[in-house]
């Protein structure tokens, strides 16, 4: 329940003065509780078979939990099916959960065989350096351990510290819960400290449940990017080359390319100039934008270049330290720069597929949705304060509509500002008030779903992040609009205003698909690789009945071509019905076919992804018709659309 807006367990006592609100199992909140109780099931399991391990933290995660331990070996998957059964045993017994404050010191003597709860109860006071999910252990505030009390006996059996609160008893847990998987992960998330053993887990209010979210995984499985971009010959990623960096294979590189072309054309009508920037630059560009003191970790190592020495070996030039880099704004600032710009310029929108280049953690590597060479569909614009409003309005818009061309359209936004601590921020009140401002009153004139986070902005300015749900009802998180004075005043940017004076331009970043990898990734398990007729890499492929008729669907197909559709003819000596299933298989939208009747009356066969079929369509029309669904971009493509 809640009281006075606060989380409390069941059991806590509440005065007649007080404002109680029910907390639902199903609701986030049931969740998280839900699940944390979960997993301190799971790691009362885990000491119970293993006395030695230590306990880390385990925190509720989206559709689950996780709990770490520090542990000699590293956990079997018979290890993992015997806590599981230990944990059964568990949830059957009904162990309740019962709270208690305790002082520091008495915390420590409790828990002194545990190394890393002590080093918890140092971080107390909800620091966000203290580890990632440790606010659910010691928050700000008192520090509590919670017993798990044998019903039977009323004796503690297993005892951790944690904010809490829980469902009452461990049979309350069900049956609608899981263990997942086991991986590695750092203490507190550096690969200076130990790696302890995380196992992660699922919880739910019923076994239905359960069972619906392992179909969802399995679905997920199903449609993985870098399961299909095998399947489909889209891309790899060579060992020669190194991980994180990836190669298009030609299919690949013609979704890639209609994508890029698409958004070339949108971003043209809507007043953008493409620029181009090299791929590194010398260390000063990054020193004066910041990148080096605040992203160090995140830039590849320096490259020396540029070093002169005489014949004897002694150095006549100095060399310089060059930088893959790691952001394309610093490179279209210097653009901006180049000459001195006025008020009648602004707003200025610069537009790039940059690739940037992030020193990730080979751990930290997934496909193409997390690399550590990738394309920013970057965009940089520079405006007045006046026009800020006005032209985040229309950015907001251009990346909805952009985004829906591409079949996306369950959309919400989350608007990041600024920390009360005067210390976090930079800037005068006024302009994080206006800033701030600009950006509510365009994400609520957008209509869509609005989520504030304080705390969350950058050192600098406010930002809006958009996300979108696939097909899967799995959350993405794509475009960012970021406002920033900080770079224009770094780079001491200025434009003359109506007036005479010199003033500073706000910049804004904005990345639409965020990167293009990761975008082509998103789709790619959106459509489960069956992508839309304009941006499937095969538009259409001829299988004639025979052979005899393969001339004359070639002659379809070359026309085809020539009306700029991406088609083949498959001439190969496999039965016709091995054709069809082999370019089913292969994710290609249209199949036509032509026998002795078509090739009689002039007419081709269509055979569409959903298995329908019409025939006897006149070939002037067939060619037509695929040429304007590609032009118009449809998304589906079915038999309606041929009758």
């Amino acid at each position: 329940m809640r009281v006075d807006g606060e989380l409390k367990d069941l059991a806590t006592e509440v005065s007649d003065t007080q404002t109680t609100e029910a907390v639902t199992i199903e609701s986030e909140d049931g969740l998280a509780i839900l699940r944390h109780s979960t997993a301190h099931v799971l790691a009362q399991a885990v000491q119970e078979l293993h006395p030695q391990a230590n306990l880390g933290i385990g925190p509720p995660i989206a559709d689950g939990f996780y709990y770490d331990f520090g542990v000699d070996e590293p956990f079997t998957p018979e290890d993992l099916r015997a806590i599981k059964k230990q944990m059964q045993r568990i949830v059957k017994q009904g162990q309740r959960f019962a709270r208690r404050v305790v002082a520091d010191d008495e915390a420590r003597a409790e828990l002194a065989d545990e190394p890393f709860k002590l080093e918890l109860i140092g971080l107390k006071g909800g620091k966000k350096e203290a580890a990632e999910g440790a606010s659910v252990e010691v928050g700000a505030g008192e520090l509590t351990i919670y017993d798990n009390v044998d019903p039977k006996t009323g004796q503690t059996v297993w005892k951790d510290l944690c904010r809490g609160p829980h469902v009452p008893s461990t049979r309350l847990l069900g049956n609608g819960w899981d263990i997942v998987r086991v991986a590695g992960a750092y203490w507190r998330g550096s690969e200076k400290n130990p790696q302890l053993q995380r196992i992660y887990g699922t919880a739910w209010p019923t076994k239905d449940d359960l069972v619906a979210y392992q179909n969802r995984l399995a679905e997920a499985a199903r449609r993985d990017h870098r399961k299909l971009g095998r399947e489909l010959d889209l891309f790899s990623f060579p060992d020669e080359i190194g991980s994180g960096l990836s190669v298009w294979h030609p299919k690949g590189g013609v979704v890639r390319g209609e994508m890029e072309q698409h958004a070339r054309r949108r971003h043209i009508e809507n007043g953008y100039t493409y620029v181009y920037t090299p791929h590194i630059s010398k260390r000063d560009l990054f020193d004066a934008s910041g990148h080096l003191a605040t992203y160090a970790d995140g830039i590849w190592p320096p490259i020396r270049m540029d070093e002169e020495r005489d014949d004897d070996g002694h150095v006549t030039k100095q060399g310089a330290d060059y930088y893959l880099k790691p952001m394309n704004c610093p490179m279209h600032i210097l653009i901006y720069k180049e000459r001195a710009r006025s008020y009648r310029d602004l707003p200025l929108r610069y537009a790039e597929n940059g690739t940037v280049y992030r020193n990730e953690l080979s751990g930290a590597l997934h496909g193409l949705t997390r690399v550590r060479g990738f394309t920013q569909d970057d965009s940089h614009l520079f405006v007045t304060p006046e026009q800020l409003e006005g032209e985040v309005t229309k950015v907001l818009e251009f990346i909805l509509s952009m985004l829906r061309d591409f079949g996306l359209d369950d959309f919400e936004l989350e608007l990041s500002m600024r920390d009360d601590e005067k210390a976090k921020w930079i800037g005068s009140d006024e302009f994080w008030e206006y800033s701030t401002n600009a950006l509510r009153n365009v994400a609520v004139a957008s209509g869509l779903k609005l989520t504030e986070v304080p705390g969350e902005a950058a050192f600098y300015g406010p930002k809006i992040d958009l996300k979108t749900r696939d097909a899967l009802g799995r959350v993405w998180q794509l475009s960012t609009v970021q406002v920033d004075p900080n770079l224009p005043e770094r780079f001491d940017l200025e434009y003359t205003a109506a007036d005479g004076t010199k003033q500073r331009p706000i910049m804004i970043h904005r990345a639409l698909f965020g990167s293009i990898e990761r975008f082509f990734a998103i789709l790619l398990e959106h459509y489960a690789g069956d992508f839309p007729l304009w941006l499937a890499p095969v538009q259409a492929v001829g299988v004639p009945v025979a052979d005899e008729f393969a001339d004359y669907l070639g002659e379809v197909v070359d026309r085809l071509r020539r009306s700029g559709v991406r088609a083949e003819l498959d001439a190969s000596d496999d039965r016709m019905q091995k054709k069809i299933r082999t370019h089913t298989t292969g994710k290609v939208p249209v199949i036509l076919i032509a026998g002795e009747q078509d090739r009689s009356a002039g007419t081709v066969s269509f055979r569409f992804r959903d298995g329908s079929q019409r025939n006897g369509v006149p070939v002037d029309e067939a060619v037509a018709l695929l040429a304007r669904l590609i032009e118009e971009k449809k998304l589906v493509l079915t038999d309606e659309d041929a009758a």
